[in-house]
This record gives C-alpha cells, structure tokens and sequence, in this order.
C-alpha cells in the first residue's frame, strides 16, 4: 500500500480554522487469490489530540475487486480544524472463499506548511 498527502490551501479557509488535505492511496494486492474490500475503518487525530473514526462502506462510493497482482487507486480528503493531525486505520477485505482479512493503512501525518499571521 502506498499513500501521498497534499495540502490544499485553496480548499482550505485558514482564518475559519479549517484546513484540509488530499491523500492518493495505491492498495496493491500481493496474494495468490482475488480479494475485495468490504470496508473502511479511519482513526483521524487532530492537532489538539481530538480523535474521530470514521468507518463506511468501500472507498469513495466503491468496494473494489482486486485480482492477484492488481491494484486500486483512489483520492479523498480529510479536514481539521487544526494544522497538523494524522490518520491510519484498515481496510476488511473479503478473499473469494468468504473469509475476512485486516489490512493495515499506516501511519501518515497531516502537516500545513507554516503561514505567517
């Protein structure tokens, strides 16, 4: 799994305390079956220590199939109300005999660039 992370300045409103961020996740699937993610599970921290999850179905309105070897990308955002935070979480993906698995979204920060008042 791979993830990149932007800053959006201009889909943020910084004098509103509001900043906000897109992140591109690649989910690679490096097993020898077919898998589909069923659902998504964020932990979403705030600079002040404030935790949200957030958990749904699929990701940005779909639940991907993935053949062996094949990856899924996608783009979302997040917003906080303070300029640095983080999220990671996991996605349950369901392999073709119906079993479940946990895959782990490590870590990444959120971080705005230093703005001068």
């Amino acid at each position: 799994m791979r993830v990149a992370v932007n800053f959006l300045p201009e889909q943020s409103r910084i004098d509103a305390g509001k900043w906000f961020w897109v992140y591109h996740i690649r989910i690679e699937n490096g097993s020898d079956q077919p898998i589909r993610l069923l659902t998504r599970h964020w932990r979403i921290t705030d600079g002040r220590g404030m935790i949200n999850f957030v958990d749904g179905e699929g990701v940005v309105g779909e639940q991907p199939s993935l053949a062996p070897g094949a990856a899924h990308d996608y783009v979302s955002g997040c917003p906080l109300g303070t300029p640095h935070g983080s999220m990671e979480g996991h996605y349950t993906m369901q392999r073709a005999d119906g079993s479940l698995i946990d895959v782990a979204i490590p870590h990444f920060p959120l971080a705005a660039p230093a703005t001068a008042n």
